[in-house]
């Protein structure tokens, strides 16, 4: 058992660099099998939920070889297997993304129910109206999600709801399917944009990418090549938050300006300096932080996988602040942790109505998922005293080496190992 230490009060001052997109990632692995050949990943993040889709991938029988912590060589040309292993697949929710590309090249797949933070309900309805639409059938049993189909063919698919996760996967199922598939209604994610640029890469031909409409020519066989993943977009965003609510002044390194725009434009409202050069941003604060209004949306809107690291922002600014969750059900799980630290929050259904306090006070902690472990590490580098941060493991699964990039920023921050607490024995 592991956990995060972090005396607060000291501003983030420095440089950091940004790894590889997780969400970029987490599609782009399966997408190797579509090729049937070798692939060459760059700007991997070294995270859990990256090391879980390569464990997948040598589970069905790919050959995967590290070149460096952040390149893997990935040789699908072997794979036979289209069952991704149930232990495997319950470690992160991403793994459905493994249904999409072994239907495209096998016309069969097979996936447990994938696991991951809990969010609310995230049903998969839109993935499998993709693959149905696209000639395959599907049946749940024994919590495992199958899909197959003798022949998959180009259709028209118009999602009821715009949803990353089904359009990732109805883009890596129809790429080699007969014909031609319009998507509409699809999510414009910058990892969107990424994936398809990659399936290209590979001799695909989807166009359209970003916009809310996708086309798609199949292609009856496609091949290996070299790609370097996108920058991370929460992970800059992370920072950018870090740097202002601790009143510090960092430059991050290794990011695109374009695709940080919704957290740039929020940011500065809120009383920062953000400064764009050509791959890299430069926050700092000098004045008290300010109120906002936020309401997350879809791309092009205020990324819901920032909220959390917002609120925590606005904590300590000076006024009232209300925040609308508009995607996730259960996103506000954590402010019962930021209530421990002494904010002024409450939540109703979708809604958060924030008082800004005039600090944070530091309190043991635990993450209940991804961003929300984020947002409590940013809280505790805040704060006034020593916090610490339990259930770490969340927070692993989205940011390489969080520990040393802050301590490279001159943060207190030291991540230690407790031991289990132990059963009581029985009288």
């Amino acid at each position: 058992m592991e956990k995060f230490v972090i005396q607060g009060g000291t501003p983030l001052m420095g440089e950091v660099s940004i790894s590889g997109a997780k969400n970029a990632a987490v599609a782009i692995l399966p997408a190797t099998i579509l090729a049937a050949d070798v692939c060459v990943v760059e700007n991997l993040p070294a995270i859990s939920d990256v090391l879980v889709s390569l464990r997948i991938l040598s589970a069905l029988g790919a050959r995967v070889r590290m070149l460096n912590k952040n390149c893997y060589e990935i040789d699908t040309t072997h794979i036979r297997c289209a069952a991704v292993p149930d232990d495997l697949s319950r470690q992160m929710r991403a793994s459905y993304y493994f249904l999409g590309a072994l239907l495209g090249r096998f016309g069969s797949a097979q996936v447990a129910m994938p696991g991951g933070c809990d969010l609310g309900p995230r049903p998969i309805d839109q993935h499998l109206k993709a693959f149905t639409a696209l000639g395959a059938s599907d049946s749940v049993e024994y919590g495992r999600i199958h899909v197959e189909s003798d022949r998959l063919r180009g259709a028209h698919v118009f999602f009821d709801t715009v949803s990353v996760g089904a359009t990732m996967n109805a883009m890596l199922s129809a790429v080699r399917a007969e014909g031609q598939t319009v998507l509409e209604n699809v999510a414009k994610e910058p990892h969107i944009v990424d994936l398809a640029n990659f399936l290209n890469m590979m001799g695909a031909d989807v166009r359209g990418a970003g916009t809310d409409c996708i086309k798609i020519r199949g292609v009856k066989a496609m091949h290996g090549c070299t790609y370097s993943i996108i920058p991370d977009q929460i992970e800059a965003g992370s920072f950018m938050v870090a740097a202002a609510m601790t009143g510090g002044n960092v430059l991050i390194r290794n990011v695109i300006p374009k695709h940080l725009e919704p957290i740039t434009a929020k940011l500065e409202l809120a009383g920062a300096t953000v400064e764009e050069f050509d791959d890299a941003v430069r926050v700092y604060r000098n004045g008290d932080l300010l109120p906002l209004k936020i309401k997350t949306m879809p791309h092009p809107g205020f990324p819901t996988d920032m909220q959390p690291l917002m609120t925590v922002l606005l904590t300590i600014a000076r006024g009232t602040s209300i925040i609308t969750e508009g995607i996730w059900e259960n996103r506000f799980r954590y402010v019962d942790e930021l209530v421990r630290m002494g904010a002024n929050i409450q939540v109703d259904g979708q809604v958060a109505v924030i008082e800004g306090v005039p600090e944070l006070l530091a309190a043991p902690l635990r993450a209940s998922d991804l961003r929300a472990g984020a947002a409590l590490v940013v809280a505790a580098l805040s704060a006034s005293g020593t916090s610490e941060i339990e259930e770490i493991a969340h927070i692993e699964r989205g940011y390489e080496n969080l520990v040393g990039k802050l301590q490279g920023l001159g943060a207190n921050v030291r991540r230690i190992s407790v031991p289990a607490p132990s059963m009581p024995q029985a009288l």
